[in-house]
């Protein structure tokens, strides 16, 4: 061991004291090395990233007297409102204060509580609305800003956030009380589709990255190759020359340790504020876990080392110098194929109901079924892992067997097909990565496409009817009244459909065992009625019963909706006074019908004739469902301009025909970032192994020009040495992902509804690749000037 460190030692001098070339090469391996470390890094940041984003949702939470939180036994502090709105595609949160005593909590990020009329603002919000493009938020935000809310009380450095002084806050008007901030919800666990399609997407992800940081460190050079064959000369041993090599390897990889920090650390203040998809941080909660940084400070080097190690072995270092083309014997496949046999047999088995309950040779098929929910994901990990290495390694054996069948052609071709035949290992390795991130991104494809409906509800909402819904959760005739002719005069409203919303009870006394008959009851005028019913005739002042479809809930209905009998419209609860109103006895009984939301109202209808709305007390709701002119520009922003001036507590929200599940969506959008920043990984890669590969020919490429081979033939024989592993690399990846993803799907419990999903992704694949090639032609023409002839 102490003679393997001594020759570690002498290749990490020989690398350092190497000269130019040796310095070019250990920077290039540093560089490779250093992306792939960056993006490991930033894998390894996920999960504190995660904690921290929530711990500052939390800590702006505020939380009831009452609340498990108020440690302290604080009584009211403020009363708040959550006002929370939308400009164009930005969301921006807020919440309305009012002090309840003298000394009121702060909220994070805040040293003094707004007063009545102003407003603290976070930066990115401040900006806005000093902008031409914030001319239209400013009347929805009529408050003095009069501070600025500080990092703490911020999730993201874009985020749109402010507190705003209100001194008619009540909690009569909708408003809440709280004793402080940092309420804590409950956490909805992951659904089971989601924990696999994480786990996947994990595996798919990184896998890119490992095998490009295993392509990187074998970065070769002809000084090292001459300085091997002189320390075989001077009496060194197969071995102490791999070792040495290794050093080598090591020392761009230490390097591409510090270039993968320094890039982190430059790449988080760039993009952390940035906030793409609408996803940003602050750099400082971008922080690895220590246990995963340690875990890549480790693995790297290693890696490095062991890489090195094992490709030396098929290479000849003699005194004359080193062998790499020489005929090689064939490559083997029946382990190729045994490491997707043994992952396909992990993803089956992790699914598979009789595995799940076969009996262990020393454990109850209980605690079978328990270890085997236990280890699930990991054994999915393993399994996935497993079938896309075993990609990897089939691609070398099907490049190598494809070649060797080829003869004849043009000469760029020729080129091209021997260069593959005396050597293709170098140019598997360089589609390698882009092969397992189509094959992963088919798998994960098929995945999203296969779960795509059961996190995407169909609301069965109209949109052609209403595009807008506008609503309070208090009971406010005169809002109510204000709402409608607010509306109408709003740019681009073209119909509105405003009601009270309310639940009755039936009056008397209720047996022990029965449940007391209660039923809807909405308030609107006759349009806004024949909007929520099927109703033919109607003046101010009649009332309807409406039915729902189902004879059951209609005649629940009918226990509380008696024609001529009265109904309390006071809450049921015990201490509270009746208020009762009679439903006129020739109230008459229509079919209920969906509403632009795609509910179907019940109960009672009442025109505003009809009926007092200030009787409706208990738990009313005013809502308004706007009909938009399209074609009138910002519509929508007109719209909330006229809800925030008729009350801070308006909420306005789009009528949306399908509604996706938050968890489900946010997982997405974390993984079209990541994706972005694998295929960039890949293409840089991609492009530093291509120049490291002309480097290594460029006494060849040299050589062939001056003997009058024409640059066109050479740099389609380029080319043609990159297309042919990558169109067998495509081969291979759509049908390993297919598989992959067909794998995944059983797992869960469905069908494979989309087979062609691998067109498009096969042919950003084969673009990236092209692009790359583009690019290293100038290289390719400077590697083919007479300089190359030059030796010393």
């Amino acid at each position: 061991m102490k003679r393997r460190l001594h020759d570690l030692g002498l290749g990490i001098r020989f690398a350092v004291g190497g000269g130019r070339e040796g310095w070019v090469r250990t920077l290039l391996t540093a560089v490779g090395a250093g992306l792939g470390v960056a993006l490991l890094l930033g894998a390894a940041s996920v999960p504190h990233l995660g904690d921290a984003r929530a711990d500052r949702i939390h800590d702006r939470q505020p939380y009831a007297a009452d609340s498990d939180r108020n440690a302290a036994h604080r009584g009211v502090s403020l009363l708040y409102a959550v006002a929370d709105t939308e400009y164009r595609d930005d969301t921006i949160g807020g919440k309305v204060l009012r002090p309840a005593d003298a000394d009121p909590v702060l909220p994070p990020g805040l040293t003094s509580m707004p007063a009545a009329g102003t407003m603290a603002v976070s930066p990115a919000l401040r900006d806005l609305l000093a902008s031409p493009e914030g001319e239209l938020l400013r009347p929805r935000l009529p408050y003095r800003i009069t501070a600025t809310i500080g990092d703490a009380g911020l999730v993201e450095p874009s985020e749109l956030y402010y507190y705003a002084g209100d001194a008619a806050l009540s909690t009569d008007a909708g408003a809440f009380s709280s004793a402080g901030f940092g309420e804590v919800g409950e956490t909805q666990p992951l659904d089971p589709m989601l924990v696999v399609l994480v786990v996947l997407s994990c595996v798919v992800l990184l896998m890119p990255v490992a095998l490009f940081i295993a392509t990187a460190v074998r970065f070769g050079g002809e000084r090292r190759d001459r300085r091997l064959a002189a320390l075989r000369l001077v009496g060194a041993d197969a071995r102490t020359t791999r070792w040495i090599a290794g050093g080598e390897a090591l020392t761009g990889a230490v390097l591409g340790l510090a270039v993968g920090a320094l890039l982190f650390l430059g790449l988080a203040e760039l993009i952390g504020p940035l906030g793409l998809w609408s996803f940003g941080f602050f750099p400082g909660d971008l922080r690895p876990l220590p246990w995963l940084a340690l875990l890549v400070a480790v693995a790297v080097p290693a890696l490095a080392v062991g890489v090195t190690l094992a490709a030396m072995r098929s290479v000849t270092v003699e005194p004359l110098g080193v062998v790499r083309g020489g005929r090689t014997r064939r490559r083997r496949l029946w382990w190729r194929l045994a490491m997707p046999g043994l992952g396909v047999v992990l993803l089956l088995v992790s699914q598979s109901p009789d595995a799940r309950t076969a009996p262990g040779s020393a454990a109850s098929p209980g605690i079978v079924v328990r270890l085997l929910d236990a280890l699930g994901p990991v054994v999915i990990a393993a399994g996935a892992t497993l079938v896309l290495v075993g990609l990897i390694t089939l691609l070398p054996w099907l490049v190598e067997a494809v070649v060797g069948l080829l003869r004849g052609g043009a000469p760029s071709w020729q080129l091209a097909v021997r260069r593959l035949q005396l050597r293709s290992g170098a140019a598997s390795r360089a589609v390698g990565g882009i092969t397992v991130a189509v094959a992963g991104s088919v798998a994960l494809q098929m995945f999203f496409v296969g779960i795509h409906d059961d996190f995407n509800e169909v609301t069965g909402a109209d949109a052609s009817r209403a595009q807008y819904t506008v609503l309070v959760d208090h009971p406010d005739a005169a809002l109510a009244a204000r709402m409608s002719g607010a509306f109408r005069g709003t740019p681009g409203v073209s119909k509105v459909i405003g009601s009270v919303d309310s639940y009755v009870t039936r009056p008397g006394p209720v047996a022990p065992d029965d449940i007391r008959p209660t039923t809807q009851l909405t308030l609107g005028d006759c349009a806004t009625l024949r909007e929520l019913a099927r109703i033919d005739a109607c003046e101010d002042g009649d009332t309807f019963v409406v039915h729902p479809s189902d004879p059951e809930r209609a005649a629940w209905v009918d226990r509380t909706a008696r024609p001529g009998e009265p109904v309390n419209t006071a809450s049921d609860e015990d201490g509270v006074p009746p208020k009762l109103w009679t439903l006129p006895a020739a109230t008459r009984t229509v079919a209920g019908r969906p509403d632009p939301t795609g509910q179907v109202r019940e109960g009672i209808f009442v025109t505003p004739g009809a009926m007092d709305v200030s009787l409706l007390t208990s738990g009313a709701r005013t809502s308004a469902m706007l009909t938009v002119d399209q074609r009138v520009p910002d519509a929508a922003e007109h719209i909330r301009n006229t809800a925030a001036g008729l009350s801070p507590l308006l909420r306005v929200a789009t009528v949306r025909t399908i509604e996706r599940d938050r968890q489900y969506a946010g997982i997405q959008t974390g993984l079209q970032a990541a994706s972005l920043a694998t295929l960039g990984l890949i293409a840089a890669g991609m492009l530093v192994s291509q120049v490291e590969q002309l480097r290594e020919r460029r006494r060849l490429l040299a050589a062939l020009v001056a003997f009058g081979t024409r640059r066109s033939t050479l740099a389609g024989s380029v080319l043609w040495q990159t297309a042919l592993p990558v169109l067998l690399g495509m081969v291979l990846a759509v049908a390993g992902g297919t598989a992959l993803g067909a794998l995944m799907l059983r797992i869960i419990g469905k069908t494979v509804t989309g087979w062609w999903l691998f067109l498009p992704l096969a042919g950003a694949g084969a673009a990236a690749i092209l692009a790359v090639t583009l690019l290293s032609l100038p290289v390719l023409w400077r590697q083919m000037r007479p300089d190359g002839l030059r030796t010393e």
